[in-house]
């Protein structure tokens, strides 16, 4: 076995300076995955909604402090109306069952994205568990549903122009100040798994000098090990941000 092979199986953690502040994970693979297995593809989404509480439990243990993760995205509204129903009810269910984790495991989640354009009881249920957890302290959830990641800029862009008495010169920080993100750090490292090399809409202001890696791994069958390697790898890397 090599010292690579034994730094990935053993329990450890990554040097300060080699660990990321913020991850976001773009969550590929879902319908993908239970086609492969013969399943519905509602299955897919509902294994692939079950493998945030994984996560969580991965970026605690790692002491990673913020975790982004593309739940839904505005183009997924162009979907057949049988499975955004069946995600409607995923979300549903992720209350009820995510809420009560959350508190357990002193998990903050926030919500960010055009949650106007859910149903009602949907955006009851996210401000709800936003409320239940807003003091927790071990780790950040950051859930991007229903997101766009263009519709975010435009969205910041309209809310400078209506400020009142606008702004005189925009700079990037009020660019920032203004994104559905503000007050979450910049993703320092961007998981994408399902073998697919984009970012789909996801965090593009915020990603200006994110690290990428891309999976191979359908986002239900990624696991523990691989999450580890992803942050070896991470490690390894020399972040000059264009200097």
């Amino acid at each position: 076995m090599t010292y690579r092979d034994e730094h990935l199986n053993a329990k450890r953690e990554l040097p300060v300076e080699g660990s990321p502040q913020c991850v976001g994970v773009v969550m590929d693979g879902n319908r993908r995955w239970a086609k492969r297995n013969g399943l519905p593809t509602v299955e897919g989404h509902r294994v692939g909604y079950n493998k945030l509480n994984n996560l969580m439990q991965w970026a605690k243990e790692e002491k990673i402090p913020y975790v982004i993760v593309y739940a839904f995205s505005s183009e997924n509204w162009n979907r057949s109306e049988e499975e955004v129903s069946a995600l409607m009810g995923l979300f549903r269910h992720f209350f009820r069952s995510q809420i009560n984790y959350a508190k357990r495991n002193n998990v903050k989640i926030v919500f960010i994205g055009e949650r106007e354009r859910l149903p009602k009881d949907i955006q009851t249920g996210m401000t709800r568990i936003e409320r239940e957890t807003q003091h927790n302290t071990a780790l950040t959830l950051v859930i991007a549903a229903p997101y766009g990641s263009r519709g975010e800029i435009v969205d910041a862009i309209n809310r400078i122009l209506d400020t009142q008495g606008g702004h005189d010169h925009i700079t990037e920080d009020i660019v920032s100040g203004y994104l559905w993100t503000s007050g979450i750090p910049d993703p320092d490292l961007i998981i994408r798994t399902g073998g697919r090399r984009r970012l789909s809409n996801f965090l593009l202001w915020q990603a200006a000098y994110a690290e990428l890696y891309f999976s191979d791994t359908l986002w239900p069958d990624f696991v523990r090990t691989e999450f580890t390697k992803v942050l070896y790898d991470y490690s390894l890397r020399k972040r000059s941000f264009g200097k």
